[in-house]
């Protein structure tokens, strides 16, 4: 048997003990991060289509309203709309940023555990 101690290994624990903490530790991690599936990718792809067509429909919707009962010069149908457009875009902009950033993070603290187990 070697006896000889381990410079890489914790302090006060033996390297098979170490093992398990450390699988232990990726365990828990991966229980509190969700993984990524299909199905996820999916969804936020219509998370993110209907966070566009939603108030671009709203816009719509109220300018068709305000046409017809305040009938006037320029048409609220297509400024409503537009402007449902651009603030559809915007939320979806916001979603697609969210969720980048969580992946550089979740990509970032993947990279300092391996670090740390190497």
């Amino acid at each position: 048997m070697n006896n000889k101690p381990d410079t890489n290994q914790r302090p006060g624990k033996t390297e098979f003990s170490q093992q398990v903490g450390d699988m232990a530790a990726r365990k828990l991690k991966a229980q509190r991060h969700v993984t990524k599936t299909v199905w996820s990718g999916l969804g936020m792809m219509g998370l993110v289509g209907w966070s566009v067509a939603i108030p671009t429909l709203l816009g719509a919707a109220l300018g068709l309203w305000l046409d017809k009962h305040y009938p006037g010069d320029h048409s609220w149908t297509i400024a409503l709309l537009a402007a449902g457009l651009v603030l559809g875009c915007f939320n979806a902009w916001h979603w697609i940023a969210k969720e980048d950033r969580e992946i550089h993070r979740d990509v970032g603290e993947n990279k300092v555990d391996e670090n740390n187990h190497e």
